[in-house]
């Protein structure tokens, strides 16, 4: 039967959050952030199958307090990531079996989806091949050169700040990986790597709680979220 993987990259060392410890392992109410991001995709029926990639140095530690611990049945393979990001979905993406038919990729430190948010995307990217969240800036966008430069300024209403988890029909989004590697191409998102391939790329409505949580304002802005609003624990 087709199956939905979700591709959980977490392969962050959280120089930017100031501690020792990477931040997709910090705690945010008790609970790592990875493991908070995993409980979700392992709560959601849609989703047959997960893959986690983390640092090669990682992964006994995540297969032991991360997944068994918080009862990731789902997360049967944790796998070794690479130097960029881009590399890590890459090793994800080789770790898809034949009967993989949806691809969700999604930041291991956005512990805030919800089920009904991954169903939604899913059922957009099986009607559409690929699509990605985005919300609207509420600040005007710059665009700059090296030297700190403005040389323009698009319109507000044409920009969109792009999210995870981002939906492809496995095809279009292993062809498109293939294709940059030959290029040596490194897009800023997966989206962008399917951009280039003249692939048309749908949006849909973004979550505002969905953040990254890669500092510590992000940490805090987390645990004001939680203690809002009712997550898995």
């Amino acid at each position: 039967m087709p199956q939905s993987v979700a591709i959980i990259v977490a392969g962050g060392s959280g120089k930017r959050m100031l501690h020792n410890r990477p931040k997709q392992y910090l705690s945010l109410g008790g609970i790592p952030i990875l493991a908070r991001t995993l409980i979700v995709f392992e709560k959601t029926p849609a989703i047959d199958r997960i893959v986690v990639v983390v640092p090669s140095c990682d992964i006994a530690y995540v297969k032991e307090e991360i997944v068994k611990k918080h009862g990731i049945t789902k997360a049967m393979q944790v796998q070794p990531g690479g130097e960029t990001r881009q590399d890590s979905v890459l090793a994800g993406l080789k770790a898809l079996g034949e009967n993989d038919e949806i691809i969700v990729i999604h930041d291991g430190v956005r512990p805030f989806l919800t089920e009904e948010f991954i169903n939604l995307s899913i059922v957009e990217a099986s009607r559409t091949g690929a699509v990605v969240p985005v919300l609207s800036p509420v600040d005007t966008v710059k665009v700059v050169d090296r030297d700190g430069v403005v040389r323009d300024t698009p319109r507000r209403s044409d920009m969109r700040l792009a999210q995870t988890p981002q939906v492809f029909m496995k095809n279009i989004i292993v062809g498109a990986y293939e294709r940059a590697y030959e290029d040596g191409f490194y897009g800023t998102d997966d989206a962008s790597i399917v951009e280039r391939m003249g692939i048309e790329v749908r949006t849909m409505l973004g979550m505002s709680s969905n953040i990254k949580i890669t500092t510590e304002e992000d940490l805090a802005l987390g645990e004001f979220i939680l203690s809002r609003k009712r997550f898995p624990t």
